[in-house]
């Protein structure tokens, strides 16, 4: 599945969350790059990123909790 990840409205965000959060859900994104991401993120510009299946709901709860707009692509 892949989600567009659209902008955070968290008072206080916190970008080694964010980060942490798309490492350990998407596919074939480490460390850095979900470093990189989450700046993006925090600027206002949107990321596209490809999550398994299995990690659906849960990666929809995780974004929720960090207050990141997402839509769904596929």
């Amino acid at each position: 599945m892949k989600l567009n990840l659209l902008s955070c409205n968290s008072h206080k965000p916190d970008i080694r969350k964010i980060a942490k959060c798309i490492t350990e859900i998407s596919l074939n994104i480490d460390k850095s790059l979900s470093l990189e991401l989450a700046e993006i993120i925090l600027e206002g510009d949107a990321v596209d990123i490809e999550i398994e299946d299995k990690n659906f709901g849960s990666a929809l709860r995780s974004f929720r909790k960090l207050d990141i707009d997402y839509e769904i692509l596929d």
